[in-house]
């Protein structure tokens, strides 16, 4: 009797084990038979599709995200005017009508006067110099500050380091041949053309070509030998200029619709934001690998005459730069806060560079 007991709680024991392990496993199908949320997002740009560099950058940056999230965020990139015209983007962004663009900062200008310091100052941070002021120096925080009120949300996307001065259909011997010039040049670098006597025009980089080509424009500035090789502007201005003051080390950004951001889980916005700094890099390096190459294609097949801004053609830019700083800095608070944390970035990496690049390079 003692031993059927026994046996008896012992098969016991053992049912329900099993049924303890069956309602495990149910459960596990349960909690994995429940649809996975998805999310498909769509990405404007202010440049012409796939276009290297700058329209690579986003295609990248789409492929990222998918990869890492295991297709959970599936972002489709339009060029400019497919979806979007191309400086309609910010807009586009702020109204949700898309969720996602790429462009760069002093496009928006008109809208905040202090937006070109997060893309380009004559005459001021390189590259290098920039990403650190913004993911280290306090930048970035001050950048998501002036969006903020749009319901926009920055992060860098990308650097086409030092550009060139552009293309003109004559040559620049002084400071008085800029007068009256009529020049595709956009943000800050504009309005210092301007004091100078030249005509700024703003244009989208798929207009540039046929302007110079038609005599619509004198003089156009774009990005440097990589771009402007695959533009073809070679065929449409006789003078490539070299002189590096207006776009020193062009920021790209990333902007997404604040909303829209936040409705993604936690992982998913890490991934965006580690995409985004991936193909931050990565652009810079593919620039820095690919402009000298176009350069030496540029000089030796189709003759390019490269040439450089006389010395006090540059004095008399970096004069009417200072000039236009200090009235935007007297007009716009906001600009003043935002220049101020730049400057003082900006003076303490020069001297640091005076003792170490700067003299590496002159003893390399």
């Amino acid at each position: 009797m003692k031993r059927s007991l026994i046996q008896l709680l012992a098969a016991l024991s053992c049912l329900t084990l099993l049924l303890t392990a069956c309602g495990k496993d149910q459960a596990t199908a349960s909690i994995s038979a429940q649809p996975v949320k998805t999310f498909q997002w769509k990405l404007v740009t202010s440049w012409p599709k796939n276009f290297p560099g700058l329209g690579l950058g986003p295609e990248k940056f789409a492929q990222y995200v998918n990869e890492m999230s295991a297709g959970r965020l599936t972002i489709k990139v339009y060029g400019a005017g497919e979806l979007v015209p191309g400086f309609e983007v910010f807009d586009a962004i702020s109204q949700g009508t898309v969720q996602m663009g790429h462009s760069g900062a002093y496009y928006w200008k008109g809208k905040m006067p202090a937006a070109p310091i997060f893309s380009a100052i004559p005459f001021g941070m390189t590259a290098t110099e920039f990403n650190a002021w913004l993911h280290y120096g306090g930048g970035l925080a001050l950048w998501q500050e002036l969006y903020k009120p749009f319901g926009v949300v920055p992060m860098a996307g990308g650097n086409s380091g030092a550009q060139f001065a552009g293309w003109f259909k004559k040559e620049i011997n002084s400071i008085d041949d800029l007068k009256g010039l009529k020049m595709r040049i956009p943000g800050l670098g504009g309005e210092v053309l301007k004091r100078a006597g030249a005509i700024p025009v703003t244009l989208t980089g798929g207009e540039i070509f046929s302007s110079l080509q038609s005599g619509a424009i004198d003089a156009s500035e774009w990005v440097g030998p990589y771009n402007d090789l695959a533009f073809g502007f070679y065929q449409a201005a006789d003078y490539y200029y070299s002189s590096v003051w207006h776009e020193t080390g062009t920021n790209l950004e990333f902007i997404i619709n604040e909303k829209a951001l936040n409705e993604l889980p936690k992982d998913l916005q890490k991934i965006v934001e580690v995409a985004a700094k991936a193909v931050n890099e990565d652009m810079l390096d593919e620039y820095n690998a690919r402009n000298n190459q176009a350069l030496q294609t540029l000089i030796n097949q189709h003759q390019v005459q490269v040439r450089e801004f006389p010395k006090d053609v540059l004095v008399a830019l970096k004069g009417y730069t200072q000039e236009v700083i200090a009235e935007q800095v007297a007009a716009d608070p906001t600009f003043a806060k935002i220049w101020q944390s730049y400057s003082e970035f900006l003076q303490s990496m020069r001297q640091y560079n005076d003792l170490t690049l700067k003299a590496y390079f002159e003893n390399r």
